[in-house]
């Protein structure tokens, strides 16, 4: 893109968001709002996924994966997205784990987790988040402790999507109490079977149900120096650069649970009828759909600008990546709002899909860094650091 603007995808990535969606809409569109309802994890959806490849997408032929970028990644989790945004995420979180791995791991850490996730044998999550640091999460309490060729970690993460389902944690503490803040984080890979990790409880959320969120305590959690992902103290920049690549991604979930609400609204909007004709002949309505078409294109376009930023290594990724994640998660918010009046009173009930994607849809402005700070991130770029 930097050579010259491309606004459509490749016959090959065309070819895959068309398979992508057959298998959406034979297989996870009939679960949907059971898995919503019942809020368990989905391990049929799971093994769905790695049997048809879709586990490997995004991860280096050469470490395992199925190859592709961050573009394959957004088509697939947009597509996901359209009906079932909790299983989304079981792409978007292995990934989220994954890229720490890929940018400061050995080959032997790459290889093991790359080829582990496409083949089912292995699911990740990201542990950042604590409970009194959320936006500042550099100010975390989670402590690690040099002992031998060891590490005693000491601490608990909040709000971990997929805790419990994944095995594998990617891991930031403390490992410099005297360095500056910042300047002292560690990234580790955490396995769910070391002596001293467990889980808290799972929280009950509005949405993004049957996919788990919960606490993952480490209390004398003995971790083998071999698990450090880069060096030592320099866990911040790999925690901030792999928000940076996560970011696309839930852009491209907001823009899939935007495309769906809307796909339902137009479809029942052209067959409702109200004082003797489809109330999609009214001017009022068309105009809300207008305006709703106007905010999924453009969050469209940023979505792959984005992730095309990822796959080209684009110096200014961060704020392409903060653009789309605040963009198409705002639209989404509003646009799953207005497929939820358009479709009156049977919106607001869940015997139909747009009061189940409004829920969904609230979480992308908050999770990934809200968009309060995804502005702050465009704004930096915009006057610099200003004192």
């Amino acid at each position: 893109m930097s050579e010259g603007l491309s606004f459509s995808l490749t016959e090959e990535q065309q070819a895959f968001r068309a398979a992508v969606r057959e298998l959406v809409e034979d297989k996870i569109s009939p679960r949907a709002s059971d898995i919503d309802s019942e809020d368990e994890y989905p391990w049929d959806i799971d093994d769905l996924l790695v049997k048809n490849g879709l586990s490997g997408v995004s991860y280096p032929e050469q470490y395992g994966g199925a190859g592709g970028g961050a573009v394959e990644l957004c088509i697939l989790v947009e597509e996901i997205s359209r009906w079932q945004a909790g299983v989304s995420l079981i792409p978007a979180v292995n990934k989220l784990g994954a890229v720490a791995v890929l940018l400061g791991g050995t080959e032997e850490q790459k290889s093991e987790v790359c080829s582990g996730i496409a083949t089912g044998r292995h699911r990740m999550s990201y542990c950042l988040t604590e409970p009194d640091s959320g936006s500042d999460a550099a100010s975390m309490r989670s402590r690690a402790t040099a002992d031998g060729d060891d590490w005693i970690i000491n601490g608990s993460k909040r709000w971990i999507t997929n805790a419990g389902a994944s095995d594998l944690y990617t891991f930031f503490a403390v490992t410099d109490l005297e360095a500056r803040k910042g300047q002292n984080i560690t990234a580790f890979l955490v396995s769910s079977d070391m002596e001293g990790f467990s889980l808290g409880r799972k929280e009950k959320k509005l949405g993004i149900r049957g996919s788990p969120t919960r606490e993952v305590i480490l209390e004398n959690c003995r971790v083998p120096g071999s698990n450090v992902l880069g060096q030592v103290n320099h866990g911040w920049d790999i925690a901030m650069r792999t928000l940076d690549f996560s970011r696309p991604t839930i852009a491209a979930q907001a823009l899939g649970i935007a495309q769906g609400a809307f796909d339902y609204a137009v479809g029942y909007c052209s067959e409702r009828k109200q004082f003797g004709k489809p109330i999609a002949s009214f001017q009022g309505m068309q105009f809300m759909f207008a305006d709703m078409a106007m905010k999924l294109e453009t969050a469209r376009l940023a979505v792959y600008r984005s992730a095309i930023a990822v796959d080209e290594d684009d110096p200014d990724v961060s704020y392409w990546a903060a653009i789309a994640k605040c963009h198409a998660s705002d639209a989404a918010m509003a646009i799953t709002t207005d497929c939820v009046q358009a479709l009156g009173g049977y919106g607001y009930i869940s015997d139909y899909p747009v009061e189940r994607l409004m829920r969904d849809a609230k979480i992308t402005q908050i999770y990934e860094g809200t968009n309060q700070i995804q502005r702050v991130v465009i704004a930096r770029k915009i006057f610099g650091k200003l004192e």
